[in-house]
């Protein structure tokens, strides 16, 4: 028999076990590889017995049950087999229970190559089985995972998307491309830049964390429409999913306003948007910053899913318990809740006890629960000090069912909305590694976030005021007299642009005004006005009202694709501590290449013994 013929022999033999294979012992693990820049995943299963292509599968997926259908690359000890399409890879599982053991031999003795088609739940990889060296492992050699399907395909999304961006900027609405200077001086506010040496004794150049000045210096020179795919540099230490160097894609218009700013936003994504995505609706939806707090507890609210901040003090306004009362009878005091669906079924006890742990550890708040049995009950410590009235109208308020637990938190209303948002998110990502589906892998929900405060008051000393966006963002019209005696309580004209839960994009409308913006850093931020000469000469010349925003195009990609992570968008990222694993920069220089600069460095006892050698 030919080995052509024991293909097709054993396609036929295996599409009879598709039924067993349909039973939850069969499981995948999703590979990260590519989807086609051609068309949606979604056409790739039409009029086919597959559900989806191998390489398609996600986080997102799992619980569900799915059909594919490709080649085998390779088989492992009968443990594992890895099926390969035109998309991807995907590993599956080989059942080792004895119900399944024929399916096990079928699958073990299956030569290389063979096609077959599986039915089986994805579930993820178990815990413990991750190898956490292995993204070091990539960066370090990272010209060899750029042969990847998925680099190469996150590679060239980004080219893509980044020259529709273009040319609906330049082609269609008169944007001029300029650069930007990359050597500037240290600006008050934001945040750390980089400090770069020069050869002139005591004085440094410093790396800018974005074009802000030179786009405000642009429009005051009359360039009118100005865009640039900048380089912006942060020195904010070990953050996750940030970059020291990054991108973004920063616009700036003069005589325009905040509505002009976000319908040009919404066409460039619209134009830009890579079509096996989906179209995307605009206009966006558009959220006061004081409704993102009070209802998700966050400024980048995940809209995807409910799970919302519910108020319930009237509720609980008359409990005698102490740490409730203490709340509800301060100005800001307020007792907030949020539900769970089927919480108490997918969740246990020690789930319950990290979140608390988590609230205690990072907001040094209590967080208690309560779970609504079959029965109609409330099950909690607390249910005792409520009333059958107290605990039906808290049922009602949070519309509770069965099984679901609630969430709930007492204090100052800014920090108990901060926890249970942080909560929220927490709770919706057990309940998906149970196999809950709560996010729609496919959909991008955008969000403005407007209104937000001017300043805000600085966490070392609360009796100063810091930039809550940056010092040139101009002041809400209707506030404009507060800023002169309460600056506290002006909003600004900074908006936010929200992706899935991920801010994207901020930018606001600019003080174009010199007087007011030398008010603004002398006496409200206490900043050396001396630092900015330059733009206070340059805004007395006659200044546009202009405005513009700043999109992260690192951030932005990393959605589009569904990469797990910023630096599986960018050619040669660094990593978590901020190093070049393949290069090891940043690297010692020796004193004698130092000397020009006059620097002196003073080396740990460890360095400098190597350096002595």
């Amino acid at each position: 028999m030919s080995f052509r013929h024991g293909l097709r022999l054993l396609y036929s033999q295996l599409s009879l076990f598709s039924r067993e294979l349909n039973r939850p012992g069969c499981r995948y693990v999703s590979s990260s590889l590519a989807l086609s820049s051609e068309k949606r995943a979604s056409d790739f299963s039409s009029f086919v017995a597959r559900t989806n292509t191998c390489g398609e599968l996600r986080s997102a997926h799992v619980g569900q049950e799915v059909t594919l259908c490709g080649w085998i690359q390779y088989q492992r000890q009968g443990l594992f087999l890895v099926l390969r399409d035109f998309q991807g890879l995907t590993q599956i599982i080989i059942p080792q229970d004895e119900a399944h053991s024929h399916v096990k031999k079928v699958l073990y003795d299956a030569p290389v190559e063979s096609v077959v088609r599986v039915t089986g739940t994805v579930t993820s990889r178990p815990p413990g089985q991750k190898n956490p060296k292995s993204e070091a492992l990539r960066m370090q050699y990272r010209y060899l995972d750029l042969r990847s399907f998925q680099m190469q395909h996150n590679l060239r999304l980004r080219s893509q998307m980044v020259m529709k961006m273009r040319e609906y900027l330049c082609n269609l609405h008169g944007f001029v491309d300029v650069e930007t200077p990359t050597l500037f001086k240290r600006t008050p506010g934001g945040a750390k830049e980089f400090v770069v040496p020069s050869r002139e004794p005591g004085k440094f150049y410093c790396l800018p964390q974005s074009p802000q000045q030179f786009k405000q210096l642009l429009m005051i020179g009359g360039l009118d429409r100005y865009f640039q795919v900048a380089r912006c540099y942060r020195d904010e230490g070990s953050k996750p999913d940030r970059q020291p160097e990054f991108t973004q894609i920063d616009i700036e218009m003069s005589f325009v306003d905040q509505a002009g700013i976000q319908r040009l936003i919404e066409g460039l994504l619209q134009y830009s948007w890579p079509n096996e995505r989906g179209p995307i609706t605009t206009p966006f939806p558009s959220m006061s910053y004081a409704e993102a707090l009070a209802e998700y507890g966050t400024d980048k609210p995940d809209t995807r899913f409910g799970m919302k901040i519910i108020d319930i003090s009237d509720v609980f306004r008359s409990v005698e318990i102490g740490f409730v009362q203490n709340a509800v009878n301060k100005p800001q005091g307020t007792v907030k809740a949020i539900c769970i669906p089927q919480g108490a079924r997918h969740l246990q006890n020690k789930d319950f006890e990290s979140l608390k742990e988590s609230a205690k550890s990072q907001f040094n708040q209590e967080v208690l629960h309560l779970i609504l049995k079959p029965d109609e009950s409330l099950k909690s410590p607390l249910s005792k000090f409520l009333s059958e009235e107290q605990q039906s109208k808290l049922i009602q308020a949070l519309k509770v069912q069965a099984d679901d637990m609630v969430l709930l938190a007492a204090g100052e209303h800014e920090k108990v909305c901060l926890v249970l948002g942080n909560m929220r998110l927490e709770s919706a990502n057990l309940l998906e590694s149970r196999g809950l589906v709560l996010r729609d892998p496919t959909a991008f929900h955008f969000l403005w976030v407007v209104d937000f405060p001017l300043f805000l008051h600085k966490e070392e000393n609360p009796a100063e005021l810091e930039s809550a966006h940056h010092p040139f963002t101009a002041p809400h019209p209707s506030d404009t007299s507060l800023l002169y005696s309460e600056p506290a309580k002006v909003r600004s004209q900074h908006y936010d642009l929200v992706l899935n839960g991920s801010e994207i994009g901020g930018g606001s409308i600019r003080i174009h005004n010199a007087e007011q913006q030398r008010f603004v850093l002398e006496t409200v931020l206490k900043e050396d006005p001396k630092l900015l000469s330059h733009l206070l000469e340059a805004l007395k010349c006659g200044a546009p009202p202009h405005g513009g925003i700043a999109l992260g195009l690192d951030r932005l990609i990393c959605l589009v694709a569904g990469a797990p992570s910023i630096r599986d968008v960018i050619a040669f990222p660094k990593s978590f501590k901020g190093r070049d694993l393949m290069s090891n920069a940043p690297d010692y220089i020796t004193p004698e290449e130092l000397e020009p600069y006059h620097i002196q460095v003073a080396w740990p006892a460890a360095e400098a013994e190597a350096n002595k050698n």
